[in-house]
């Protein structure tokens, strides 16, 4: 009895096994799907942004999901320095200060780097994006004033300076300037910030007398300063040579050609008086010779006559021709005094119309414009001082060029020139 219980009892415990296990059997089995495959390429890992201090390394590795041994990675449009590896993705780069120093890479720019992933079997399944960098660096670069000429320049009085103040920035920005000289400066422009031009115009007066070598320096001192405070000064020497004013200089050169024109026309009336004078004596003096000569002709001619009452008169005319000489000496006396007078007058003229012409200007800068302004004026007062007895005549009712005409006419050259 009790064995044919356990009979039944794995009976029971069999028959349902067998059952499933047939089941089973017959079910056709459910196919497994990749859920990754069904999913766009992407990179899992992208960081957008990466900011990289000077001298460190960067390395990242980029991750996408898929089986990145179907992969390969590349760079484009990457910074100096910059690598990837194809196979893995690890992203690399050592930001050595070499690379800033000689200008490839800048500090504070945002390099657009595009980065790139691609199936080695089909070459459509492919991403491209971007990510930015930024290089930044924790030294502080001091920022410079720097103008635009050397810190020594040589000028000239009525010279102008004239030149940029620059500026070098560096970690911080130079915001003002601020200028002060050694010296107090006139007609100048203010420089306030980075850029403005300084101008300044060398007045004639700058160097003086007493000073040393005729040459005066002065120190320009241009002060930065930046949002902390903190200050650069640059410093010019301009070394300001003593030099002639020559706008001052031409003008006076003309008014001394003026005084001498003006002297020479009153010099040229006055001769044209005294030479009218001497002419009229002489004529007056020749009238009485002639007269007198004719009488004495005229009695001797007629002292041979038969007539005895014209025999008489003949012998009265000599007297009277005779008579005539002191007469002409009371009226027309000899005026030697005034055609040297005259003469003195027209060497003068003559001599100045040299000099004008050999002390012409060059031009408004001539170097020996003082020399011959000085010699101009030396002139005009040594002939001053010899015709100091010399009546002019400042009454001119002549026209200058009657003047001109008459004082160079051939028949007065020719009665004043010097006879051998």
């Amino acid at each position: 009895m009790r064995i044919l219980r356990k009979i039944i009892v794995l009976i029971c415990f069999t028959v349902p096994l067998v059952s499933h296990a047939q089941d089973t059997l017959v079910k056709p089995a459910t196919p497994v799907v990749d859920s990754a495959a069904l999913q766009p390429l992407r990179i899992i890992n992208l960081n957008p942004y990466f900011t990289i201090h000077s001298d460190s390394t960067l390395s990242y590795n980029l991750e996408i999901n898929r089986d990145e041994s179907k992969y390969y990675w590349f760079l484009r449009n990457s910074p100096v320095g910059m690598r990837i590896n194809k196979d893995d993705g690890v992203l690399t780069f050592k930001a050595e200060k070499s690379f800033f120093l000689s200008g490839k890479l800048k500090y504070d720019v945002e390099y657009k780097v595009n980065v790139g992933v691609q199936n080695l079997s089909n070459p459509l399944e492919r991403i491209d994006t971007v990510f930015t960098i930024v290089f930044y660096n924790t030294d502080i670069v001091v920022s410079k004033v720097k103008p635009s000429v050397s810190s020594t320049i040589t000028v000239d009085e009525g010279d102008t300076v004239s030149f940029k103040v620059q500026c070098e920035n560096g970690s911080f920005p130079i915001e003002n300037i601020t200028f002060f000289a050694n010296r107090p400066l006139k007609n100048y422009t203010l420089v306030k910030k980075c850029d403005d031009d300084f101008t300044w115009m060398a007045p004639f007066d700058f160097v003086k007398d007493t000073d040393s070598g005729k040459v005066k320096i002065l120190l320009l001192n241009f002060v930065g300063t930046t949002k902390f405070q903190v200050n650069d000064t640059a410093t010019v020497k301009i070394i300001v040579r003593d030099a002639l004013n020559y706008p001052l200089a031409v003008e006076d050169y003309k008014l001394t050609r003026k005084n001498i024109d003006n002297y020479i026309l009153v010099l040229k009336y006055t001769f044209l008086q005294l030479d009218k004078g001497v002419k009229k004596t002489k004529s007056t003096r020749t009238t009485f010779d002639i007269t007198s000569s004719t009488t004495a002709l005229t009695g001797s001619i007629l002292a041979s006559s038969a007539s005895s009452s014209t025999q008489k008169i003949g012998q009265v005319l000599p007297s009277v021709g005779v008579s005539l000489v002191p007469v002409k000496e009371a009226v027309a006396p000899q005026k030697v005094f005034d055609q040297n007078q005259a003469s003195a007058v027209r060497t003068a003229i003559k001599r100045l119309d040299y000099m004008l012409q050999d002390n012409s200007l060059v031009g408004e800068r001539d170097p020996d414009i003082a020399k011959k302004i000085a010699k101009l004026k030396d002139e005009l007062k040594q002939i001053q001082i010899q015709l100091v007895d010399v009546p002019l005549e400042l009454a001119r009712s002549i026209p200058e060029d009657e003047l001109n005409e008459y004082f160079n006419s051939p028949k007065v050259n020719k009665k004043y020139r010097l006879k051998r």
